[in-house]
């Protein structure tokens, strides 16, 4: 194999995927124009050369460093003067990782590791911004005006040592529109990484997301804390990132990172605590220990933690986060796998038999684990809403048992007041829904599901000007999931008369879900009652292509309004746009 050493420039566009979903004939005709015209020719005028175009990205080489480096900012700096004029919608940023290494020549190819770590580098590197190897800034240190900030050495997927890692500064990229700049919370605030499965076998990874999860549950018991939901902490699984570019993006000043494996009877687990603005580590431990003392380990990571931020808990906060669950490992273990299938992608009878029997075991193992017979309601929930067995209307029924079960074992569990709040939900039993829920949310004041139930309940109820504080901490406390949320704002602020704002937030919602027959239900009609006719039409004709069987008849006869006059405001707007008699 004919080898030899090249910079290596790996550039690839930010956010590709909602890109091609909102508009995909014009973000690949503007991708192309700006690889043809932009990015190629700057390339070739550092005297790089184009190894390949990959749909949404674009691998280089070159013979000089300095060049590589200046070619990676002239080109994002070009990139953020043509955004400036451009809307929000339309503008494409790229992430840029420049490597020195090593490569193998593939006729116009290249290949290795000086390629992965470029792929990597890029990774890191925030919207609009380039990030370096050490062997790269060494080069370039005393030979280019550009400034450079230290990120230290990170562990990146798929290459066996730590990279040092510098980043371009520059103030364009503080900005990027890309980046929620999100404020500080009054309160201590982290997120939990998921640790990283570092055992050989794959299908331990529940064991470790497990984990993770609880860690994030022990914490978020804790009110001086604010701590981001696992939905968004889980969103970095698998990618490569720097901790500070993960605190900005979510509002967060802490990060938690760390590994487990899992190895018979033996289990290692590390855990670090960093600050995120400078990216030093606070506090670091290693345990090895036996399986059997993963309960141990779990609360003095939650303990240390809380300790180093200088937490005080109550006395009540400190029995939730030690007290509760089961001390039974098997039971711990089914009860790790069922949730994890519980809370995954796919949604099917196979995941339901799969879940229920996980936690039907565990019951078994420990007959006191209120945790089990929550995921076992949960499930059950599942199914009424998805009809996968052969009596689902029975499902609601199983579930409300199951919780029950839960809360009369261990009434501190806030896991199962919401689910229990869920039950209460679809059997429209508003004193107990909201009792649940508020139940949750006094033992554990981070539960972002619980805050957006306690919201809907003031929606349904008649008070949503009660809801819209509870589903804006939602969204905060859980970023990544606001797609899920802001869906309710959207309701509250129509059921409130606002029919601007609901307007917007709904327009919002199909942005960021652009499949949704649900909000696009009440856009039209929040447009009926502005009077907006055509845009309500137009809106009600997607509307049509997505559900060709939507009726508003059944759909909000199946939101649990109270008030009857609260439901009515949906089909009168849909009147007013004269898309229903």
């Amino acid at each position: 194999m004919e080898r030899r050493l090249a910079a290596i420039m790996d550039a690839d566009v930010v956010g590709y995927s909602r890109l091609i979903r909102s508009d995909e004939d014009g973000t690949l005709a503007a991708l192309k124009s700006l690889l043809t015209d932009l990015i190629g020719p700057k390339i070739a005028e550092h005297h790089g050369r184009v190894v390949k175009f990959m749909g949404d990205g674009v691998l280089a080489e070159f013979a000089s460093v300095v060049e590589a480096v200046r070619a990676a900012a002239e080109m994002q700096q070009a990139l953020a003067e043509r955004n400036e004029v451009l809307p929000k919608g339309q503008r494409i940023e790229f992430r840029v990782g420049v490597n020195l290494g090593d490569v193998v020549i593939d006729g116009d190819d290249i290949h290795g590791d000086g390629v992965n770590v470029a792929a990597r580098l890029e990774g890191l590197a925030e919207p609009g911004g380039v990030c370096v190897s050490a062997a790269v800034y060494d080069q370039v240190r005393d030979r280019i005006e550009l400034p450079f900030e230290d990120l230290g050495e990170q562990r990146v997927k798929n290459i066996d040592r730590p990279v040092r890692i510098w980043r371009w500064v520059r103030d364009t990229v503080a900005s990027s529109p890309s980046v929620d700049q999100m404020p500080l919370p009054e309160r201590p605030s982290i997120v939990v990484l998921p640790f990283n499965n570092m055992s050989r076998d794959p299908e331990q990874e529940y064991f470790s997301d497990g984990i993770t999860e609880d860690i994030i549950t022990d914490l978020s018991k804790a009110s001086g804390l604010f701590v981001v939901a696992r939905n968004s902490a889980f969103v970095y699984k698998e990618k490569t990132f720097s901790v500070p570019h993960v605190c900005r993006e979510l509002g967060v000043k802490f990060a938690v990172e760390g590994s487990i494996r899992k190895a018979g009877d033996r289990v290692r687990v590390t855990a670090q605590l960093i600050d995120g603005t400078s990216g030093g580590h606070l506090w670091a431990e290693r345990y090895d220990r036996d399986l059997t003392d993963i309960f141990e380990v779990q609360d003095d990571i939650t303990q240390q933690i809380v300790a180093a931020l200088k937490v005080r808990l109550s006395e009540a906060e400190k029995s939730l986060i030690v007290e509760g669950g089961t001390k039974d490992v098997n039971a711990h273990d089914l009860f790790l796998r069922g949730r994890e299938l519980i809370l995954g992608l796919k949604r099917d009878r196979e995941m339901f038999d799969q879940s229920t029997t996980c936690f039907r075991r565990a019951i078994e193992i420990d007959p006191s684990y209120a945790a089990a017979y929550a995921g076992l309601g949960m499930a059950y929930i599942l199914d009424y809403q998805n009809h996968w067995t052969d009596a689902p209307e029975r499902s609601l029924d199983q579930a409300d048992r199951f919780t029950a079960q839960a809360i009369a074992r261990d009434e501190q569990d806030p896991f199962a007041h919401y689910v229990a709040a869920m039950v209460a939900m679809f059997m429209r039993d508003y004193e107990r829904w909201a009792h649940e829920a508020d139940r949750a949310l006094l033992l554990n004041p981070n539960y972002a599901p619980a805050l957006n139930m306690r919201g809907t309940v003031h929606i349904y109820t008649g008070e949503p000007a009660k809801a819209i504080p509870m589903i804006e901490r939602a969204i905060r406390l859980d970023p990544i999931s606001r797609q899920q949320h802001v869906h309710f704002l959207g309701t509250a602020y129509f059921v409130a008369g606002d029919y601007e704002t609901a307007a917007a937030l709904f327009r919002d919602r199909i942005a960021l879900n652009p499949t949704t027959d649900l909000s696009r239900a009440f856009l039209a009609s929040a447009l009926g009652h502005l009077g907006k006719l055509d845009e309500a039409g137009e809106v009600w004709r997607e509307l049509k292509e997505i559900n060709t069987r939507y009726s508003p008849v059944e759909h909000i006869g199946r939101l649990p309004f109270r008030d009857p006059s609260d439901a009515e405001k949906f089909t009168v707007g849909l009147r007013k746009a004269g898309l229903v008699q």
